[in-house]
């Protein structure tokens, strides 16, 4: 379809927030993935990777594709169009992990949960309970900040019907496991926004040298399983891990999740000492 939209924002031509550099490197397979992440040497040049990896074919494609076409009400903007990158305070005490960026949250505007309801459900939230500064994140670069907290997703691209397969969350682990264990030291609690979200970390948690229990426990809105602190951890008490319904559109709209219980987790998150 001739358009004059392009298919995403090159590294380092001025988008706010942009983590990357024309000469970021750049993983275009599972292998690549696994060895930049490794060989990253702090959280920065980390991010930096994140948002431009090219990894997985299908999301590269459909991420590109939606930053072209556009949905009608963001017909004048211009779209991100590349993996989303956590995103918060570098030494956080609470870890917010999500499934994937939205096709025109995240993948449009940049940061991760900015743009969409979901986002606009969870920074209100988090701005309630004093750990965000804005009660809105409407797009990278809008003076929003994260408040001893920090996000991040088990998948990094905008996948396709919401539903990244199982072969892309494990191309994508290697990403997260990095930062889990980057952030350990300061980490005391880790909240997982939703069942997919729930199922991915555990693994990356384990890479990171956290003790976990078996069987794994089910996932479910506000539970809560104690973890054993990874060595890097700065203090040895255990890491809470918190489930949370996810904010989506459908759970807001019918009510199985309101305000009083996304501040309710973020309340005992941000309390756990």
């Amino acid at each position: 379809m001739p358009t004059a939209h392009a298919p995403f924002v090159p590294p380092g031509s001025g988008w706010p927030e942009d983590p990357a550099s024309p000469g970021t490197p750049v993983a275009h397979g599972p292998a690549d993935v696994i060895e930049l992440a490794a060989e990253a040497p702090g959280l920065g040049e980390l991010c930096a990777r994140q948002s431009v990896c090219r990894a997985c074919d299908r999301l590269v494609e459909w991420r590109e594709k939606v930053a072209v076409q556009r949905r009608r009400a963001f017909a004048d903007e211009e779209y991100w169009g590349r993996p989303i990158a956590g995103w918060g305070d570098p030494e956080p005490r609470i870890l917010i992990v999500g499934l994937a960026p939205a096709a025109h949250g995240g993948n449009r505007t940049g940061r991760i949960f900015t743009g969409d309801r979901s986002g606009d459900w969870l920074f209100a939230s988090l701005h309630r309970v004093g750990l965000a500064a804005l009660p809105t994140s409407v797009h990278a670069g809008d003076g929003q900040r994260l408040i001893g907290a920090r996000m991040a997703a088990t998948v990094r691209c905008a996948p396709p019907d919401n539903k990244p397969t199982p072969v892309e969350r494990t191309t994508c682990l290697p990403w997260l496991a990095r930062e889990v264990e980057m952030v350990a030291p300061s980490v005391r609690c880790v909240v997982c926004l939703g069942g997919f979200a729930w199922q991915g970390v555990w693994p990356a948690l384990r890479q990171a040298g956290y003790g976990l229990p078996r069987p794994r426990p089910k996932f479910g809105h506000a539970v809560e399983v104690e973890l054993t602190a990874p060595p890097a951890a700065s203090h040895p008490e255990p890491v809470l891990l918190l489930g949370c319904y996810h904010p989506s559109q459908q759970n807001t709209f019918t009510g199985r999740v309101t305000e009083e219980m996304l501040d309710a987790v973020f309340v005992r998150a941000r309390d756990h000492r």
